[in-house]
């Protein structure tokens, strides 16, 4: 067993992925990362509050936002191309594209012909990536190779082992790689082929790919060095293992999440318990944070009175949850954590 079908293991033994509001709240990450990519400085927060409450932020540009709205647009419907194992052709990829750009792309008149990135069509010019970069396929080879592109992913969806995880993420690696390198609209080229792999990655039931903007960097480099060798090699090996670095991060963080979870439940279940006070709750809460702190500080920095405190303390030592090191100008607390922990 691969080190990536020993991680996906244990991370679906955990449960993440049974979380509530788990699919909606993955999808939203996606997006926010992949527009950040292009550009866009919208946070997760702010996009949550976008899609689920309509609220704009006033920090961010009017065309940051749309750019997100109309890629949640396009990810739900290439997700219900994935549910129902759509074939995919050149039409539906259009489509797709006219819906994450509808309200971004523009409209292009040149020698060739009129055409509309917001449409989703073709591109009818050359493009090349920035000045003196790498110059894409030429605008009249598009549709034929797009369509080879099709055929093959077709035919290696209908065959592959979809228990075979590996072999199905680097599928969808490739397609990410062949339709990039293609350049077949005029702009939205990046999202479209992070929507493409994603797209194949929920049709097998995978945990889909988050291309974390934070390697954006690495992320067109090892892609640039792919397209400059015309071998996918190095782009795939990327990402397989940035894949892998965010489902192990994932993971960490989940079980994080739970040991402070568990801990504060043994916390509210001991304060039920002994039955403290909210001050004599206080009161500890602050010792636990600052071990240090003298008595006249807790009277400051909580507002209680000085017999109050005293009290609470006092309460705190009969219940073995606190006990004094040394002097009582120089020592420092010691909260009994077994007590606390239940070890």
């Amino acid at each position: 067993m691969s080190e990536l079908e020993q991680v996906l293991n244990e991370y679906h033994s955990l449960g993440i992925n049974q979380q509530l509001d788990y699919d909606k709240f993955y999808l939203y990450s996606i997006i926010t990362h992949s527009t950040a990519i292009e550009g866009s400085t919208v946070t997760e927060v702010e996009a949550q509050l976008l899609f689920d409450e309509g609220i704009t932020s006033s920090k961010r540009t009017l065309a940051e936002q749309m750019m997100n709205l109309d890629l949640k647009k396009a990810y739900e419907q290439s997700f219900e191309y994935a549910k129902n194992h759509e074939k995919i052709t050149i039409e539906l990829l259009c489509k797709l594209s006219g819906i994450a750009m509808a309200n971004t792309g523009a409209s292009y008149n040149t020698i060739s012909g009129t055409f509309s990135s917001a449409k989703g069509e073709l591109r009818l010019v050359n493009v090349s990536a920035g000045r003196g970069g790498k110059s894409y396929l030429a605008w009249q080879k598009v549709p034929e190779k797009l369509q080879k592109v099709c055929d093959y992913l077709n035919e290696q969806r209908s065959k592959i082992n979809k228990d075979d995880i590996e072999a199905v993420y680097r599928l969808s690696f490739e397609a990410h790689y062949m339709l990039v390198s293609i350049h077949p609209w005029a702009d939205g080229n990046g999202r479209m082929s992070r929507l493409l792999m994603n797209m194949i990655q929920k049709e097998f039931g995978l945990v889909p790919s988050i291309v974390k903007k934070e390697s954006r960097t690495l992320y067109i480099q090892s892609l640039s060095e792919s397209q400059e060798k015309e071998d996918s090699s190095d782009f795939i090996n990327f990402m397989f293992n940035h894949h892998l670095d965010n489902i192990k991060e994932q993971i960490l963080q989940y079980k994080k999440s739970m040991q402070d979870d568990t801990l504060k439940i043994k916390n509210d279940t001991l304060n039920d318990t002994l039955n403290l006070t909210e001050k004599e709750k206080a009161v500890l809460k602050m010792i636990q944070a600052n071990l240090n702190i003298t008595a006249n500080q807790i009277v400051q920095d909580s507002g209680f009175s000085r017999p109050t405190v005293m009290r609470a303390i006092k309460t705190l030592k009969e219940k073995n949850l606190l006990e004094r090191l040394d002097s009582k100008k120089t020592g420092s607390w010691k909260v009994n954590l077994c007590t606390l922990l239940d070890c």
